[in-house]
């Protein structure tokens, strides 16, 4: 089969399609055809070798697929029959033509929705809603600073605050992504380059500030992100895109607030947790993704690009220019 590939960490340009071994299901596992994977910076971090995958993963690109049931171990359950349309958050091995997934880890494709739509939700929406829910624990009427807004997890984030009936309010980086996330559901957004969003926070929230933050950047927004945090509020960092050095009183300032900081990693997670996450996002929010829901939930996807130009999406990614996510189509 056909995957993406590199030999050696660093650049987009050493990203290359090779043949490898199709790998076969093992006890309870199901063999998926991937139809579509989408991109993630996770996979940026891993090709420049900053983001090695768990012990026992695929060291194969690739965190969510999206297609088709193929084949199924021993020890399968029944729940899975060939043919059927699945999507998954995977450990890794999701850029290429098949992928073997433990059948817990699988969820059904909504009706109506295409491969190309249901790779953009595993990694993006499970992020998301684990944060909101398990992390942060979101209660109705909350106020939820979302730091990028347009991206894959900022506009289903968007979405689940809307959902649990609270506040989103987000940054990003330009007005058409500051757009973007307005047509997804934010009550407010602040362009972090041009405008100070602390201020324009405690300014939207009448000097209450947020109970909720999402902060995928890090370091660098510490003093803002304390600054527009509510009494009691949580803070939770899932990412460090600007590092994660802090040089100040954070403690002090976290503790005038009685504040708390939250650390996550969905890729990381055990097993058991991970499972609880799904079983909950399929009973509770997939349903919303039908037609003919309400509120009805939706992907955004920026681009799509055929597998033997994975080098492109990465690059795309690497610019920050994507608004939702970029999507990996493989060979029919």
């Amino acid at each position: 089969m056909l995957a993406a590939y590199f030999d050696r960490p660093g650049g987009p340009e050493n990203l290359y399609v090779k043949e490898v071994m199709k790998p076969q299901p093992g006890e309870g596992e199901v063999l998926v055809k991937v139809s579509a994977s989408a991109l993630n910076r996770a996979d940026l971090f891993q090709r420049r070798g900053k983001y090695p995958p768990p012990k026992g993963a695929s060291d194969i690109l690739g965190l969510e697929a999206a297609g088709s049931v193929a084949g199924l171990g021993p020890g399968c359950k029944g729940r899975w029959k060939i043919g059927d349309a699945v999507m998954a958050l995977l450990s890794g091995g999701g850029q290429a033509e098949y992928v073997t997934v433990p059948e817990g880890y699988l969820m059904p494709v909504p009706n109506d929705m295409t491969f190309i739509q249901a790779a953009a939700v595993p990694e993006a929406w499970l992020t998301a809603f684990q944060l909101l829910h398990f992390v942060g624990k979101i209660q109705k009427g909350e106020k939820v600073l979302i730091h990028a807004g347009a991206s894959g997890v900022g506009i289903a984030a968007i979405q689940l605050v809307r959902l649990a009936k609270a506040v989103p309010i987000v940054t990003a980086g330009s007005q058409e992504k500051l757009k973007a996330a307005a047509n997804a559901g934010a009550a407010a957004g602040f362009n972090y380059k041009n405008e100070d969003f602390s201020e324009k926070v405690l300014e939207f929230t009448q000097g209450a500030g947020v109970d909720i933050i999402l902060d995928c950047v890090g370091g660098s927004y510490w003093e803002k992100n304390l600054s527009c945090l509510s009494t009691d509020g949580r803070w939770i960092v899932y990412g460090l895109l600007s590092g994660g050095e802090v040089h100040g009183d954070l403690l002090a300032r976290l503790l005038s607030k009685r504040g708390s900081i939250h650390t996550s990693l969905l890729r990381s997670r055990d097993k058991e947790a991970s499972n609880g996450y799904r079983q909950s996002f399929t009973e509770d929010v997939l349903p919303y993704f039908s037609k003919g829901a309400s509120p009805h939930l939706q992907t955004l996807v920026d681009s799509v690009y055929p597998l033997q130009e994975i080098a492109e999406a990465h690059r795309l990614m690497e610019e920050n220019k994507n608004i939702g996510k970029i999507v990996i189509e493989m060979p029919a």
